[in-house]
């Protein structure tokens, strides 16, 4: 942010050249997510998954079952940082055509681009690393704000206990396809 402050904005050839590392950088990132996509789809890995997933904080609902193929979670994966990724894009074209601010865009130019590199569908896919430890599925999710505030529980389980407990109560257990 300090560097940001120190740039030109107020001229148009800054300001172009500025936009156009944004643009360049969420094209980077999206045709990262479509090769990574284009191998999760031509890998088709139909081994079996079943984790417990844990439903909101607040919520009284048990914990379901979900019986899914790698294929399928991978692939449910790539459609959330799509959305994700969409959602960023949109926030800052508000933020800079309607509200003219234009520090962000350096700063969004830079953090998405680095938070795909280190994403575990492309540590998988593209890089290679095996599904083992941090990177074996059901990739844990990331505390909110909300969630670490109240003391919650990660939202997906995939120990032995969770899964027969929830085959019993009969919550889910029907495979997606």
């Amino acid at each position: 942010m300090q560097v940001s402050k120190k740039i030109p904005m107020e001229d148009p050839n800054v300001l172009m050249a500025i936009r156009g590392l944004y643009v360049v950088s969420n094209l980077i990132i999206i045709s990262l997510y479509a090769y990574v996509h284009l191998k999760i789809n031509k890998k088709k890995d139909m081994t079996t998954l079943k984790y417990v997933e844990q439903p909101q904080i607040g919520s009284t609902e048990e914990p379901k079952l979900v019986t899914t193929t790698v294929h399928a979670y991978d692939v449910a994966q790539m459609k959330t940082l799509y959305k994700a990724q969409l959602m960023g894009v949109g926030m800052m074209c508000v933020m800079h055509l309607y509200f003219k601010y234009t520090n962000p865009l350096i700063i969004q130019s830079i953090i998405p681009l680095k938070s795909a590199l280190e994403g575990n569908m492309l540590k998988i896919h593209l890089f290679g690393q095996p599904a083992s430890g941090d990177l074996k599925r059901p990739f844990k999710v990331a505390p909110g704000l909300m969630s670490s505030l109240q003391g919650g529980a990660a939202a997906q389980s995939q120990d032995k206990k969770s899964i027969a407990a929830a085959e019993k109560a009969g919550r889910g257990g029907v495979k997606d396809e």
